[in-house]
């Protein structure tokens, strides 16, 4: 069976939907038989390359909010993160275009470390506070997963799995979804938002249950 996960390295309740769909397959019988991939989206897919305003400047301006009130929001999912074992302190890191980390993430599953990545590059923006548009975060994070240094630079130097990230884009926007975290089971049943463990482990039951016989 296949999960596939749109979702967005800066997108908290991605992180905290990620945690909560494992926790609903540590316990999912057939978890040896269910593969996980993850898709790209870019929730600003105009964001400058490499930040210059922190992320609460920008999501309070967006929300039309100042900035002790943006960062009141943003406590909330904080709080929920902590709840499943994450310490979020990204609210002054430098907002910018997740584009590379996403292409970096697709030369990562094709060599088999996509989920290593993945780990590395949200801690790094999460945990740490560090922009995603800068390069030396990515190759650090990239480094941390396995990845050949030389591979990285070619991939963060060219547009190479540009075409790959527009394509998930795309997929997501057939699905008709409008946000994410988004999940596909199977390509089947569509699951949209980080819903609680308990909805992710019915999913998984009936998914697994409705399958064609072998």
């Amino acid at each position: 069976m296949r999960i596939e996960i749109w979702a967005d390295v800066v997108c908290p309740w991605c992180y905290i939907g990620k945690r909560r769909l494992e926790k609903a397959l540590a316990s999912f019988d057939h978890r040896d038989e269910v593969e996980v991939i993850y898709r790209s989206y870019e929730l600003d897919p105009f964001a400058p390359e490499v930040g210059t305003e922190s992320t609460v400047q920008v999501l309070g301006r967006k929300l039309g909010a100042d900035e002790a009130a943006t960062r009141a929001m943003m406590a909330q999912a904080d709080e929920v993160a902590a709840a499943k074992g994450l310490h979020f302190s990204h609210a002054d890191a430098l907002h910018a275009r997740t584009l590379s980390a996403h292409r970096l993430l697709h030369l990562a599953r094709a060599e088999g470390s996509q989920h290593a990545l993945l780990e590395e590059v949200l801690a790094a923006y999460f945990t740490r506070g560090e922009s995603l548009g800068d390069h030396d975060v990515l190759r650090r994070a990239a480094a941390a997963a396995g990845l050949d240094a030389t591979r990285v630079a070619e991939v963060l130097g060219s547009d190479e799995f540009r075409d790959e990230v527009m394509a998930d884009v795309a997929q997501a926007r057939a699905y008709g979804s409008t946000g994410v975290p988004f999940f596909v089971v199977d390509g089947r049943f569509g699951i949209s938002g980080a819903q609680p463990t308990e909805l992710f482990e019915q999913a998984l039951t009936q998914a697994w249950e409705s399958r064609e016989p072998a």
